[in-house]
């Protein structure tokens, strides 16, 4: 008899501990460390793409190739207009997608940065912005971030963190900086020790970081943009004065020569003549960056570039050269960083086809 009391207490102990779901962690804000990241674009943002193109565009495959080329965490943009109807309802299709992302990018052991992108009563590069003056407007990025919240606080602070808003542009500073407040205070309130990125005003310009007003608050991360100079990274843009231009640009040292200029056509002349004779070098790139490291370093906070990149029809070598200090600079200061972008568009590592870009990767890469 005591030798089966003991076999069915061991069982009963056996089965209770088996019930028992095993205890999951959080993590840590502290845990949240990036350093070198890539852009999703143009999957749940600035894309037409929607049933299985847009299913198919990004999938696992591409988190484990990123992890694979060395990547620690990616930036996944993300527009209203995908995520959610005019009402607020969710298209569930799209948040299935972005949680698919997030669960492969746990499995791959990558960091995550959901950035809220384009809304509808804010684009950055939109005439009319009705986010910074209509209060209702201002209410409902809010809500959205309260019901992005209600989805997205089962993943670890240690492994997802959010981004308030791409490139603000207010006119007034002061409007983004209580805007920002607020949004910030809303997720507070839901989510106490969740990573938030804060971008600067104006395209998240390193300029404006001196009118920018950052809470008192150690789970923040400064966020900036950088595509300077312009005449590189721009090179022949479709949507910029740059797409006609048909002349030189170089980096590093003078973006083009005088001599070069005076020999361009008259239309040629009116398209380059703000970048001639301009000189532009590593001190210069770096020198640009300078607001944001100082803030960086009185706050204590992570200062991140999430985007910086150049375009496809730039001249390849002065192209890579401009990468080389550009990570020479991020490495010097610590700055974490994400390029634009890792598939499709003009920015792109890898083609829509999957063929690696190695050139680029590896001076993304700093190899």
């Amino acid at each position: 008899m005591k030798n089966i009391l003991v076999f069915i207490s061991a069982i009963v102990l056996l089965c209770s501990c088996q019930s028992k779901p095993a205890a999951v962690s959080n993590g840590s804000p502290a845990d949240f460390k990036i350093f070198k990241g890539t852009n999703i674009a143009h999957w749940l943002s600035q894309s037409e793409k929607r049933g299985t193109e847009r299913d198919s565009f990004f999938q696992e495959k591409d988190v484990r190739m990123i992890k694979e080329l060395g990547f620690d965490h990616l930036r996944l943009p993300i527009d209203e207009e995908q995520m959610w109807e005019a009402d607020g309802k969710r298209h569930d299709d799209a948040f299935k997608l972005m949680t698919n992302c997030l669960d492969w990018c746990a499995k791959h052991q990558l960091k995550v940065i959901v950035d809220m992108h384009i809304l509808r009563s804010h684009y950055f590069n939109a005439i009319k912005k009705p986010l910074f003056n209509e209060p209702k407007e201002q209410e409902k990025f809010y809500r959205l971030w309260t019901d992005l919240s209600s989805v997205l606080k089962k993943y670890p602070v240690s492994d997802v963190a959010y981004e308030l808003m791409n490139e603000p542009v207010a006119g007034d500073p002061e409007k983004w900086n209580s805007l920002s407040s607020n949004a910030i205070k809303t997720i507070r309130a839901l989510e106490p020790e969740r990573m938030i990125v804060l971008g600067s005003n104006l395209w998240q310009s390193t300029k404006t970081f001196d009118v920018l007003k950052v809470p008192d608050d150690k789970y923040l991360i400064l966020s900036f943009h950088f595509y300077e100079p312009f005449f590189l990274t721009h090179h022949l843009a479709s949507w910029t004065n740059l797409k006609d231009y048909t002349g030189p640009v170089h980096y590093p040292g003078e973006l083009i020569s005088k001599t070069e200029f005076d020999s361009l056509a008259p239309n040629q002349q009116v398209i380059a003549k703000e970048f001639v004779g301009k000189v532009w070098n590593m001190n210069e790139l770096e020198d640009y960056m300078k607001l944001p490291i100082q803030k960086g370093k009185e706050l204590g906070l992570q200062v991140y570039c999430g985007e910086y990149g150049v375009i496809d029809n730039a001249p390849v070598e002065d192209k890579i050269r401009w990468y080389n200090d550009m990570i020479s600079i991020f490495n010097k200061h610590n700055i974490a960083s994400a390029n634009w972008n890792y598939k499709s568009g003009s920015f792109e590592l890898v083609s829509a086809k999957g063929v690696e870009n190695e050139a680029m990767i590896k001076a993304v890469m700093g190899k």
